[in-house]
């Protein structure tokens, strides 16, 4: 998925409670100039349906920034909000070169009913929800589907068994256990 977001150069010595007042939200950009971060505010609206429709480190954003010559593509690193309220106080993005490699993880999504629950009275155990894994940033998944219906009681699914999109590569120990069904205790 790719969402596009409009910012703007943030004026020098203001103020992040009084861009908040405004229904303005200040944000960040790094990495788009080597370590030199550029400060930023975005309307609050189109704030929160970013956030809505981001995920953190998985979601390519096109960010735009007329003030400035620069405009490319970007990651949401991270949200800050009020605790209970919910209210936006700050986004980071961090740039993305559109030939560089990206770490990131992505969620994993358990399709199918295994054999060994549905008839051999198993139980499933999920060793991992989310998966680290290489690719250029347009090959960033949203999610990995892990067809978990072959799976019988005593039987693993590890991560070299994966079934991974093409240009996405998993990071860490290729014998990590994703899933596995183990048996109930009998009377």
């Amino acid at each position: 998925m790719q969402l596009t977001i409009e910012c703007q150069k943030r004026a020098s010595g203001s103020k992040p409670n009084a861009l908040r007042r405004e229904g303005k939200i200040p944000a960040v950009l790094y990495g788009h100039n080597g370590t030199e971060s550029l400060e930023l505010t975005l309307d609050a609206k189109k704030a929160e349906f970013l956030v809505r429709d981001a995920s953190i480190n998985n979601t390519l954003i096109e960010v735009t920034i007329p003030d400035v010559p620069w405009n490319g593509k970007a990651l949401l690193r991270e949200i800050q909000s009020h605790p209970w309220k919910g209210n936006l106080y700050h986004l980071s993005f961090f740039s993305v070169s559109a030939h560089g490699v990206l770490e990131i993880t992505v969620p994993l999504h358990f399709v199918g009913e295994s054999i060994g629950v549905k008839d051999e009275n198993g139980l499933l155990n999920t060793e991992l929800n989310e998966l680290a894994v290489k690719c250029l940033p347009d090959r960033i998944p949203d999610a990995i589907n892990v067809d978990i219906s072959h799976l019988k009681v005593g039987d693993s699914l590890h991560v070299h068994e994966l079934n991974l999109p093409e240009g996405v590569v998993a990071v860490g120990e290729a014998s990590r256990v994703v899933a596995q069904v183990a048996a109930t205790r009998g009377e």
